[in-house]
């Protein structure tokens, strides 16, 4: 049975939509979404389609479904904010910057936290090199039973905030903090949604925040390069020291927050200014 996990936050009128990550929940993003509240933007920490139940939710959805989730709550936030921002984790990030290609009109930022285009951190075993193999087993419907087990540090290089996370994690809530495992299904899923939004990558014109962990466990340096290089907007890059994949709990969360509350507010201040001079002409 899917929970409920999703929040919002009332503030001005500057918002920002947060995007967890694959398998994961909006409360990994509840952190950074109370700090962007207290810098006065309105907040909602959306929840994925599939997401916050079970394996079996899950994989009965696919990227499609996750990007409409996107969408509906970027839809959601315009009605009440004047400048809408998106901001993601992992694959959540990858999902951002794919409704900022998509509705150009709409996001007037984006902030990229750990973008996961692949799955090369230096937690992840040799063999996912072959994982360009697994949206062929989902055609051929070939070991969809399996999944891929995450093990310690678990994007977490705190080491009191790992052992709660991985608590609440294998004892099966994963509401709060999401599934122990990515069903290889889903990873095939997210694989074509990578491959994808690296076409739109040119497309994207918003300004972009790219944060992301110097020794991410789970997705390299090399996520986010492919981002500054591609994306045709202005992007600013960020490297945290003392996290791994999970920046938005972990170590320096409270650096992702000041970082994006600056990077938003500067944005949203340049478009105010800009109004008046635009309807002046």
């Amino acid at each position: 049975m899917i929970k409920s996990a999703d929040f919002y936050f009332e503030g001005g009128r500057a918002g920002v939509l947060l995007i967890h990550g694959l398998t994961g929940t909006p409360n990994e993003m509840r952190t950074v979404g109370k700090g962007l509240h207290r810098a006065g933007f309105t907040v909602y920490g959306m929840q994925l389609a599939g997401h916050c139940g079970d394996v079996d939710d899950l994989v009965r959805t696919g990227w499609k479904d996750w990007y409409a989730s996107v969408l509906e709550g970027v839809d959601r936030l315009r009605r009440d904010v004047d400048h809408c921002f998106v901001a993601g984790l992992s694959m959540g990030a990858v999902l951002a910057l794919k409704a900022a290609a998509d509705r150009p009109d709409d996001i007037a930022g984006v902030g990229v936290y750990g973008a996961t285009f692949r799955y090369d951190g230096w937690n992840i075993p040799w063999y996912w090199r072959l994982s360009f193999l697994l949206p062929w087993f989902k055609r051929f419907n070939l070991f969809q039973d399996k999944t891929f087990d995450e093990e310690p540090p678990y994007g977490l290089k705190d080491e009191r905030l790992r052992a709660a996370v991985s608590s609440s994690m294998l004892g099966g809530d994963s509401a709060d903090a999401g599934l122990p495992g990515n069903p290889w299904s889903s990873l095939a899923e997210l694989i074509d949604l990578s491959a994808t939004v690296r076409r739109q990558l040119p497309q994207v014109r918003a300004p972009c925040l790219v944060m992301h962990a110097a020794e991410d466990d789970m997705a390299s340096v090399g996520n986010a390069r492919l981002v500054m290089n591609r994306v045709s907007g202005p992007a600013k890059q960020v490297l945290l020291h003392d996290s791994y994949h999970m920046i938005t709990v972990d170590r320096e969360r409270r650096e992702v927050i000041r970082e994006s509350a600056e990077f938003f507010s500067e944005i949203a201040a340049r478009r105010e200014d800009a109004a008046p001079r635009a309807a002046a002409r």
